[in-house]
């Protein structure tokens, strides 16, 4: 059945033919092309959300016969960045004749070991549970897909009626159950007894359609997605008002994220009580629309309907009970009332685990939100890492446009409490929770670093990355922070133009930082520069420049992010990159040591005073650091040539030859430094210096 849909053409041309041609006749190679272009639009599926399958004919490798295999996202997978790899390849005969041993029920989760028993291709992934209810269908390419229109007809009360009615019957409807081989079954069962139709909707779950090739099969799931968004569509605003009309006004733009930067770092600190999180901010119109409603207090206690969406958001979000224009000058105050939010939402949520766990429920998990509505503002998620939380806040915007449609052509229903909690904590989630990487030594940190657009700021940022960490990449060099910012993936950094002399730059980096992550958790003043005279050539204008840039920058980018630090309530380090310089009298070097010197002392007197807020503060002190620096590209390094006696280009042979190790120092080796005071190790270590210099005995501390 082909579906009309006359609106669609700007979804199906994303299928391109000449694309597809080039692929020929492999069905698996298809079936990644048509797997990815899906997953590319999240009105269709998100993130991890949905799978996709092909049957192909091959030859067994033990019978030399033709057998028929099905290829189909493995587990955790997700259809927009699927590749060979990640996908299972499974006997249809062997997986399908697993009916034989099926005993109900209460055997589900057995029957997902006994996949590993119908393997074909021997690299496959771990099959998902959703691999029956692909392997009991009949047709070559089948589509599991979430779209938002699907789920609100599937997520309301008269979700039967209206999917009858319209797709004329050529829609099939198979009650909520939990994915499983039993639910396999059922498919089967739904189509022997609606021959000819086109697909099936699960109840409360999402959609499945298919066709004989992977381009029939995309057009099938676009079609009737695109049915189903029209109708909703049609039917927005007719009964009654979307979401029962506007109850709270939002602020302007730049008010709702200037309200948000100041909140965020506080919300972080109490979403983290039991582990530390990163946050996610979106103020989209999908998002403001709901949280102003008059319906929200209604919708959002109900909780999601799809288990995808509940897997990533928690069944329900927390509400700030606040005025969108709340004065946040005092957040102390302000914490104890967010405060008291927070432990009664922990409180409904010990009480639901208690209410509903199994005898062998896996213990109870962190009880904070993971999204906080507030109204007139936006939409906070908090999670693991910038990817977990971004998700999380994608996955609840597609549970608002559920809730919108089904509430505009009937009415939400979400899944029984009980049952949402046997997936949220099913054995088999569990497992797949266990299987994840370890996390890495800076996993769920934030880190502001100044001057980190190239030199050993870059250096850093790179190693931070490396070791999980999200990074705020800051520099007064516009073009060369664009140029650093393609380093990094869209999930790991943001780049911020920051003036270490300029409040208004210093405040919109930290407020960028908590736009984007939630907060900052690590400060790494290296933004710095240098000049070597002598005394008698040091002009006032050298000595104010070199004392305003590493003096006063480091001062007020640390009081900046302070603040920040103890609003969060989670501690912190501040890393001050000062240099040999500090510790040692060199010549022609009177204002550079000096403004060197007063940084290393400022960093003990911060570290005496910040101790009680657990935020250490420690030095590394580098020397003769000459790839990608800076300040080696201007008079420095004549400087430096000249008060030694060589020439520029000895400078590094020079600087080797005076050192215990005879060593070139490189930025790697600073970023090494600077990660072995916040990687865990040295938690407890401030008002240090470390030396990165291979070596210089007249630099030694004590």
């Amino acid at each position: 059945m082909k579906i009309a849909s006359p609106t669609f053409q700007h979804v199906s041309y994303f299928w391109d033919e000449e694309k597809a041609k080039s692929l020929g006749d492999d069905q698996v190679a298809l079936l990644l092309y048509r797997s990815n272009i899906l997953g590319a639009d999240l009105r269709i599926t998100n993130y991890g959300g949905g799978n996709t399958s092909c049957k192909t004919i091959e030859k067994d490798p033990l019978t030399g016969k033709e057998v028929e295999v099905m290829w189909i996202k493995g587990s955790g997978g997700d259809i927009g960045t699927l590749t060979r790899e990640g996908l299972a390849g499974l006997y249809v005969d062997k997986l399908q004749s697993l009916e034989g041993v099926y005993k109900g029920i209460e055997q589900e989760d057995e029957m997902v070991g006994l996949f590993n028993h119908c393997i074909y291709d021997l690299d496959s992934k771990a099959p998902s549970i959703d691999t029956p209810l692909h392997g009991f269908l009949p047709f070559k390419h089948i589509d599991h897909l979430h779209p938002d229109a699907a789920i609100a007809i599937a997520a309301s009360k008269d979700g039967e009626k209206i999917t009858r009615e319209l797709f004329d019957g050529q829609i099939a409807w198979v009650p909520w159950q939990r994915p499983g081989f039993d639910l396999g079954l059922q498919l089967r069962d739904a189509l022997e007894a609606n021959p000819g139709i086109c697909g099936i909707m699960l109840g409360g779950h999402g959609l499945f359609t298919w066709g004989d090739t992977a381009y029939e099969c995309y057009i099938n799931s676009l079609e009737v997605i695109e049915k189903a968004s029209a109708f909703l569509e049609e039917n927005y605003g007719k009964k009654r008002p979307v979401f029962g009309g506007e109850k709270t006004s939002s602020l302007s733009s730049e008010k709702r994220k200037e309200q948000a930067s100041q909140i965020a770092p506080l919300l972080r600190g109490l979403a983290s009580s039991y582990n530390r999180m990163v946050g996610t901010f979106n103020d989209s119109d999908t998002v403001l629309q709901f949280i102003n409603s008059k319906d929200l207090d209604k919708l959002a206690p109900m909780g999601t309907s799809c288990p995808d969406h509940f897997l990533r958001t928690k069944i329900a979000p927390l509400v700030l009970d606040i005025p969108a224009d709340q004065d946040l000058t005092d957040l102390n105050a302000l914490k104890e009332h967010i405060g008291k939010l927070f432990t009664q939402y922990q409180e409904g949520y010990k009480d639901y685990y208690e209410k509903h766990k199994r005898s062998n429920s896996p213990a109870m998990r962190d009880p904070n939100p993971v999204i906080i509505l507030w109204p007139g503002v936006g939409m906070f998620s908090y999670a693991k890492n910038k990817q977990t939380s971004r998700v999380a806040s994608e996955f609840y915007i597609n549970a608002i446009n559920v809730m919108r449609g089904a509430e505009a052509v009937s009415e939400y229903v979400s899944l029984p409490l009980q049952e949402a909690f046997d997936i949220e904590y099913w054995l088999l989630e569990e497992a797949k929770l266990q299987r994840m990487p370890k996390e890495k030594p800076l996993s769920r940190k934030v880190a502001l670093i100044t001057g980190s657009a190239g030199g050993i700021g870059k250096a850093i940022a790179d190693k931070f990355a490396a070791e999980g960490a999200c990074v705020v990449i800051t520099d007064i060099d516009e073009d060369r922070l664009t140029q650093a910012k393609k380093d990094f993936g869209k999930d790991t950094a943001i780049g911020v133009k920051l003036d270490v002399l300029d409040n208004d730059t210093i405040a919109q980096a930290y407020k960028a930082a908590c736009l984007a992550f939630g907060g900052v958790d690590i400060i790494v003043n290296c933004a710095g520069l240098a000049i070597s005279k002598s005394l008698t050539d040091t002009t006032e204008a050298d000595w104010d420049l070199l004392n305003d840039v590493l003096v006063k920058g480091q001062f007020k980018v640390s009081q900046a992010g302070v603040s920040v630090l103890r609003a969060q309530g989670l501690g912190g380090d501040i890393i001050n990159i000062a240099s040999k310089n500090a510790l040692v009298s060199g010549p022609n070097n009177v204002a550079y040591g000096t403004a060197k010197a007063a940084q290393v002392h400022m960093s003990r007197l911060l570290a005496a005073e910040l101790g009680p807020d657990k935020i250490r503060v420690n030095v590394v002190n580098p020397d003769a650091v000459i790839e990608g620096s800076k300040i080696w590209e201007g008079t420095w390094a004549a400087g430096r040539a000249k008060a030694y006696g060589v020439t520029v280009e000895e400078l590094p042979a020079f600087y080797a030859k005076r050192t215990l190790m005879n060593e070139i120092i490189s930025t790697e080796d600073i970023a090494n430094g600077v990660f072995a005071f916040v990687g865990g190790l040295l938690s407890k270590s401030t008002g240090n210096i470390l030396n990165v210099d291979g070596g210089v005995a007249a630099a030694f501390v004590r």
